[in-house]
């Protein structure tokens, strides 16, 4: 992690991190990263002694623009497209220093726990989103799951069973204390506009894959009916109500993290994915060595929190989650990992 910065490529340009319909031309990039290859002597990744391990959490379309279906746009308004232009710089400017870059992608589908859609309220109706559910509401009759989707939620139940189900998943979500169950627009939906990563940060891990002879990991996550999945690591329910497994520990993406010499992160949003992935992170790492807190970089200028905006109130939010953001950066710290600006040169981060 002491190689020295790099210039900006020529191609790049900030103003395409505010741009929805942004696409690199990706042969282009192939044959401009061989000459950039070329004149920066720049190494195989594989060469590196020091293993570097760039993750990029969720940085779609969906969460990156005002057009997008669930835009974090932080209490700025334009957090995440600022966001992934200082990721790009970031990544270009230490393509020598990264040795691997793995995106995230949020990956869903019409009917989930967490969707309007999958709901009914007592007059029949889907919900509206940006609402949350509680147990209450499921045990008063509020809320219900839509009796319609039992026939493929999971095999061989019926909507009683789907009733328990729903009911159980939100009592242990509020036993944790880390949520109460959420209700999101859709958002990117497996095959919609939203799903891809924005243009600028596919642009520049393709970039550096090509020039560091990098594998360029992608991981999906989110595409459970029957449970969140903010974090990469691991979604927030295991079991349903009756001791079936729902879904799994990311267990080798977690080891493959535990190998770095050192993890950097950055994405959208840092009131949910971002820190459900470094909160399991920092499980992990306690269960391990505590001490392995220490090579975790956070890149605290590169991730928004979710603040949805009132359309009644201008300057007021429905929900605002930054004071929950603020406070995790405290926590990571403390825990011993390292909160720090993209602008900070990494040489000087040890």
């Amino acid at each position: 992690m002491n190689h020295p910065e790099l210039p900006l490529p020529d191609f790049y340009r900030a103003a395409h991190a505010h741009d929805w319909s942004y696409a690199p031309d990706q042969h282009a990039l192939f044959l401009a990263a061989r000459a950039w290859r070329k004149e920066h002597g720049l190494r195989p990744a594989g060469d590196d002694r020091k293993k570097v391990h760039l993750v990029l959490v969720d940085v779609q379309k969906d969460f990156c623009f005002p057009r997008g279906t669930l835009y974090v746009g932080g209490r700025s308004g334009t957090g995440a497209m600022d966001d992934s232009d200082r990721i790009a710089q970031f990544l270009y400017r230490n393509l020598a220093n990264v040795s691997e870059v793995t995106c995230t992608l949020d990956t869903h589908f019409p009917f989930q726990i967490f969707s309007p859609a999958f709901w009914l309220g007592a007059d029949g109706e889907p919900p509206a989103p940006h609402q949350e559910i509680t147990t209450e509401d499921i045990r008063a009759g509020r809320m219900r799951p839509n009796p319609d989707l039992a026939a493929w939620v999971e095999s061989e139940v019926d909507a009683a069973w789907l009733q328990k189900q729903v009911e159980s998943y939100c009592a242990k979500l509020e036993k944790a204390g880390k949520y109460k169950l959420y209700l999101w627009p859709p958002h990117c939906l497996l095959g919609s506009d939203g799903h891809p990563l924005a243009g600028v940060i596919h642009e520049a891990r393709l970039f550096h894959a090509y020039t560091r002879s990098a594998r360029g990991g992608i991981e999906i996550k989110g595409d459970h009916a029957l449970t969140e999945n903010y974090s990469v690591l691991a979604p927030e329910i295991l079991f349903t109500w009756d001791g079936r497994q729902i879904a799994h520990r990311n267990a080798r993406f977690i080891q493959t993290l535990l190998e770095a010499d050192a993890v950097v992160l950055a994405g959208q949003a840092s009131s949910h994915c971002v820190k459900s992935t470094l909160d399991d992170l920092l499980v992990e790492i306690g269960a391990r060595d505590p001490d392995l807190a220490r090579k975790v970089w956070v890149l605290a200028d590169c991730m928004s929190a979710v603040a949805v905006p009132d359309p009644a109130r201008p300057g007021e939010f429905l929900f605002d989650f930054t004071p929950q953001a603020e406070e995790s950066l405290q926590r990571w710290a403390a825990a011993g990992m390292h909160v720090v600006r993209s602008t900070d040169p990494i040489a000087e981060w040890e």
